[in-house]
């Protein structure tokens, strides 16, 4: 009777949590664009949907200071540490792939798109994330710190 017992505690395990989990809901917060004209304080907010996995992840990022403002839209899924989906910035009407690896809880992706190429870094706690995308454009790096809830 023991062995059954414990084989049916085994089966209802819960599954390890996917990398975006604790990424859902608003997240705002402020830091760095760089340019070729120079820095720029930038404000930003995320928005953040996640599946009921942790492995579906769609994200509204938007930016803007003094001279620019960008919102990207990415659609991410992890299989493993391997991450994939989609990406647009929808004020420059650009969009292409993402591609990368998520280790824990943070995630490291390139975009690609025509004539547009970026590197990704994400980095979570449960109510803190830091944001750098560095890129081949104009705008050559953006780095932000948020806080979760704003």
């Amino acid at each position: 009777m023991g062995s059954l017992a414990l084989l049916a505690c085994a089966g209802t395990a819960p599954a390890a949590a996917g990398p975006f989990s604790g990424y859902q809901g608003s997240w705002s917060g402020g830091g760095t664009i760089s340019t070729a004209n120079g820095d720029e304080r930038i404000r930003c907010r995320a928005s953040y949907a996640v599946d009921g996995t942790g492995n579906s992840l769609t994200q509204r990022l938007t930016c803007a200071s003094d001279s620019y403002k960008f919102v990207v839209v990415s659609e991410v899924v992890a299989n493993g540490s391997s991450i994939s989906g989609s990406w647009s910035e929808t004020t420059r009407s650009l969009n292409g792939s993402l591609s990368g690896s998520a280790s824990g809880s943070s995630y490291n992706a390139r975009i690609a798109g025509s004539g547009f190429t970026a590197n990704v870094s994400v980095n979570s706690s449960p109510s803190r994330q830091t944001v750098t995308i560095s890129s081949n454009s104009v705008i050559k790096r953006v780095s932000m710190s948020l806080q979760k809830g704003g």
